[in-house]
């Protein structure tokens, strides 16, 4: 029926759901800190990083993740990776001084992103691995190193816009690495730095989810190894990169019965989804549907660990043979660089509803107390719905058989932009002033990549939030006293035991 809701349901593993049913735990929290608020579940990370090190064992593979540190400013997150087996992948000099902060000792750095000589500097002063970029970054970690009279540097050589054997794949444009075709004339550089730089191995950074170019990617990086291997070099490691993604959706029918009915409302085969009759993408020209939906892909199938496994079982483009297989026998460690993948479910965002407005004729409008940068869900193209805490009881679940309410969710800032979400959201019932709306996984990029303190309002506190009594998440009852927090920058892995 095209009058249902069309609900988006969040995917939630056990400890963020028994979280949101933690009701008048969370009101506490946003009545003592405000709205809105970040809550961190830190152990959560534990359980993706174990994913990740799984598929490495399937595929019999030694190596190294890395936590890609720009998806997330949670110390708390960072804090307790450096208690895991990962490493970290830092992209500028603050990320860097915060990892090594937060317990990170240097080799378990990977210094990636644009470099200035400060970056090279701490990254070659602490022992971490250079992910370089191009022929500059390593002429001048190559200076550093020889000025200061430094050991020598670990690099990883950044490689991109790969050839495939066969049909040709194409590749989004990317300002990032260096051509495969000019690999040569890396090396022949690399030749005059071997005091200096020590390349321990090659890698790609892609802006795509598509297995079919990192499929590409990484069987050009097997001919790389090769190649500095002839130069007598002794490569050890090939670098996957991140783009794992998550899967913020519960089910697969909902995200392709929404997508359906956006493309019928912009050809106005069906009332408007969204507010302005926005389409996220997609036009109308002289009655021809135009343009590409602007969205990430909210339901995935394979995604984070198990994408990475789905792309070592894949067969090479031109050697027909699974990569991972390709991987072992050229005895090389794999390294991946996951950021949003590993933080899957490790956070939410909490807003308190202001006021309830049904005076425009349309979808009643909910006014809370934050702002589209506070939950940059739709920023990121993220379209998934938030979950209703009343001010009594936990989290009101959605029930199909039960009635629902479509709403336009406002922001608070004084600007007809400020929408958290352009589209009708379905919530189980109309929300009243005093409710939490609760933004699940947001720990990954929207707590934290856009946040402002625009119009002078500050921007959300953050607590870290574990179990109560050494239990997990998913042990804590519906009690707030299950719960135990603390301010993000207070929090640090130890157990009140001292484990």
């Amino acid at each position: 029926m095209s009058d249902a809701p069309l609900y988006l349901e969040p995917r939630l593993t056990s400890g963020p759901a028994a979280l949101l049913r933690s009701g008048p735990f969370l009101h506490g929290l946003v009545d003592a800190l405000g709205s809105p608020l970040n809550v961190v579940l830190p152990d959560e990370f534990e359980r993706n990083a174990e994913a990740f090190a799984a598929v490495l064992r399937r595929h019999r593979l030694p190596g190294r993740i890395w936590f890609a540190h720009k998806a997330t400013g949670s110390s708390a997150l960072v804090r307790h990776a450096a208690a895991t087996g990962a490493g970290l992948d830092a992209a500028s000099v603050e990320e860097l001084q915060h990892a090594l902060g937060a317990g990170f000792t240097g080799d378990r750095v990977m210094a990636t992103g644009p470099k200035d000589p400060a970056f090279l500097w701490l990254a070659a002063r602490c022992g971490a691995v250079v992910n370089a970029d191009g022929p500059g970054e390593l002429a001048e970690a190559a200076r550093l190193v020889r000025t200061r009279g430094l050991p020598r540097l670990r690099v990883v050589l950044r490689l991109s816009e790969f050839g495939a054997a066969g049909p040709r794949t194409l590749s989004r444009p990317t300002r990032f690495g260096t051509p495969e075709r000019n690999l040569a004339r890396l090396l022949d550089l690399l030749d005059t730095l071997r005091d200096a730089l020590e390349p321990v191995g090659v890698g790609y950074h892609l802006d795509t989810t598509s297995a079919d170019e990192k499929a590409v990617a990484l069987e050009g990086c097997l001919r790389a190894v090769d190649e500095l291997r002839l130069r007598g070099f002794q490569p050890r490691a090939i670098d996957v990169g991140g783009g794992f993604g998550i899967s913020y959706l519960a089910h697969a029918g909902q995200w392709e019965r929404w997508t359906t009915a956006l493309t019928e409302a912009v050809l106005g085969r069906r009332g408007p989804l969204a507010w302005g009759g926005h389409g996220y993408g997609l036009r109308v020209e002289n009655g021809v549907l135009r343009g590409a939906p602007a969205l990430y892909p909210a339901y995935r199938p394979a995604a984070g660990a198990a994408y990475l496994d789905e792309l070592l079982s894949r067969p090479a483009p031109g050697l027909g043979r699974p990569l991972g297989t390709l991987l072992l026998e050229s005895l090389c460690d794999l390294y991946a660089e996951p950021g949003r993948a590993l933080v899957d479910q490790c956070g939410l965002t909490l807003g308190r509803v202001m006021e309830v407005r049904d005076d425009a004729g349309g979808p009643p409008r909910v006014r809370l107390a934050l702002n589209a940068d506070d939950v940059g869900l739709e920023e990121h193209g993220v379209l998934v719905d938030p979950v209703l805490v009343p001010r009594e009881g936990g989290a009101a679940s959605v029930d199909p058989a039960a009635g629902a309410v479509g709403v336009h969710l406002m922001g608070s800032l004084c600007l007809e932009a400020d929408l958290i979400t352009r589209r009708t959201v379905f919530l189980p019932r109309l929300p009243r002033p005093g409710d939490l709306l609760a933004f699940p996984n947001t720990a990954g990029y929207c707590m934290d990549f856009t946040a402002t303190r625009a119009q002078r309002q500050p921007v959300a506190r953050k607590v870290a939030v574990r179990a109560a009594g050494g239990g997990t998440a998913a042990d804590a009852g519906e009690e707030g006293g299950a719960w135990r927090w603390c301010l993000d920058e207070q929090y640090w892995p130890v157990t009140e035991t001292g484990g």
